[in-house]
C-alpha cells in the first residue's frame, strides 16, 4: 500500500474564509463599509448582484445590520447572521449564492430551501428576495 496518499484537508479558498472571519472578529470597521469592500473586490458579473442583493435586503429589512461573514456580505440580528451572499468566485463555483442560516424563520413543513442560486436578477427574482426576507426576519 502506497503511503504516498494526498492528505485532505481544507482548500486554499476555505482557509482564506477562515482568516476572514477571524479578521472579522478582530475588527473594528463598521458593518456598512466591510460590506462594502468585500463587495467592491468581487468580479464584475458578481458585484452587479451583490449591490443589488445589498440595496434589496438593507431596504426590505432595515432592522437587519450588515457585517461580513467569513468575508462575505451578511445581515445579522442580534449578532446572528440570518442571510448572506456568496460570490462565485469565493470557492470557484459556477454561480453566486444567497444563502439563508437556522435563524432565518423560512421554515415550510419537515423540509424548505435555504440557499438560492444566483446569475442575474430579474424583476421576479427582486420580488422573491424581498418575500423571503420578510418571511427570514418576521
Amino acid at each position: 500500500m502506497s503511503t504516498a496518499r494526498k492528505k485532505e484537508g481544507f482548500s486554499a479558498e476555505e482557509k482564506a474564509a477562515m482568516r476572514a472571519r477571524a479578521k472579522e472578529l478582530k475588527s473594528k470597521t463598521d458593518g456598512e463599509s466591510a460590506v462594502r469592500s468585500a463587495i467592491a473586490a468581487m468580479s464584475p458579473q458578481d458585484r452587479v448582484i451583490a449591490k443589488r442583493v445589498h440595496e434589496l435586503i438593507t431596504s426590505t429589512a432595515p432592522d437587519l445590520t450588515p457585517k461580513t461573514w467569513y468575508g462575505m456580505p451578511a445581515y445579522a440580528r442580534e449578532g446572528k447572521v440570518v442571510c448572506f451572499f456568496r460570490d462565485a468566485g469565493k470557492f470557484k463555483e459556477r454561480y453566486a449564492m444567497l444563502g439563508f442560516n437556522d435563524s432565518a424563520k423560512l421554515d415550510d413543513g419537515s423540509m424548505w430551501p435555504v440557499a438560492y442560486a444566483l446569475t442575474k436578477l430579474t424583476a421576479g427574482d427582486e420580488k422573491k428576495i424581498r418575500a423571503l426576507v420578510k418571511k427570514a426576519v418576521r
